[in-house]
C-alpha cells in the first residue's frame, strides 16, 4: 500500500470532528499519484457522500466540461476538498471542521507535489490565503512556496448564477499557460506571506 492509499484509508475512518456522525462515506479525493494539477474544492455534497468520490454531481459534470475545454480529462488531475465529509444539508464547513481536516489536505499536497494548485470556491481559497477575497483574485496565478496557485470560483456558482459560467470558463482557459510555465521553469522558493501559525502552505 502506498502512503497516499494509507492516508486515504485513515480519512475514510476518521472521527476527528462531528461530520463523521452523519456521513455515508468520507471522500478523500481521487486522481493520479503524481498529478501536475491539484483541484481543491470545499466539501462533498449529497452525491459525493453517496459514492465516496469528489465532484460527481452537477458541479462535477461542469468541472469535467471545463477540463475538456482545455484538453484535459478528469483522470489526469487530482481532485479533493478542504473537508472530506459532507456538512449536513450542504451547509458551509465550520472552522473547527476545516481545522480537523487540515492535516489531511496538507499531507495530500506534500505527497502529490503538484505543479499547479487550483482552489475552487472561497473556503478553499481561505485555506491557502485567508486574507484574499475571491472576487478580487479569481483567475490570477501567483507563486506560493514554489508552486503555482490559481484561485477560482467553485463550479457550483455557475449553477446558481448563470452569469458566473462565462467568468469560470475564462479563468479555466488560463490554466494551460500557467502549467506550461510550471513545466518549463518551476518557480523558485519564495518567502510566504505571514499567516497564522497553524497555516502551512504547500
Amino acid at each position: 500500500m502506498s502512503e497516499l492509499e494509507g492516508l486515504h484509508q485513515r480519512i475514510a475512518s476518521c472521527t476527528d470532528c462531528e461530520l463523521c456522525r452523519a456521513r455515508t462515506h468520507a471522500v478523500p479525493g481521487e486522481g493520479p499519484s503524481n498529478p501536475e494539477i491539484l483541484f481543491v474544492g470545499e466539501g462533498p455534497g449529497f452525491y459525493e457522500d453517496q459514492q465516496a468520490r469528489p465532484f460527481v454531481g452537477p458541479a462535477g459534470r461542469f468541472l469535467e466540461e471545463l477540463l475538456a475545454s482545455i484538453g484535459l480529462r478528469r483522470d489526469q488531475v487530482f481532485i479533493t476538498n478542504v473537508v472530506k465529509c459532507r456538512p449536513p444539508n450542504n451547509r458551509d464547513p465550520l472552522p473547527g471542521e476545516i481545522d480537523a481536516c487540515r492535516k489531511y489536505l496538507q499531507r495530500q499536497i506534500d505527497l502529490l507535489q503538484p505543479k499547479v494548485v487550483v482552489s475552487l470556491g472561497r473556503y478553499s481559497l481561505a485555506w491557502f490565503s485567508p486574507r484574499d477575497a475571491i472576487s478580487k483574485v479569481h483567475g490570477q496565478a501567483k507563486v506560493r512556496d514554489g508552486v503555482y496557485f490559481i484561485p477560482m470560483y467553485h463550479p457550483a456558482a455557475a449553477l446558481h448564477a448563470g452569469n458566473m459560467r462565462k467568468v469560470i470558463e475564462e479563468d479555466f482557459r488560463k490554466i494551460p499557460a500557467v502549467l506550461e510555465r510550471a513545466r518549463a521553469a518551476p518557480p523558485e522558493q519564495t518567502a510566504p506571506e505571514p499567516e497564522p501559525e497553524q497555516m502551512r502552505l504547500f
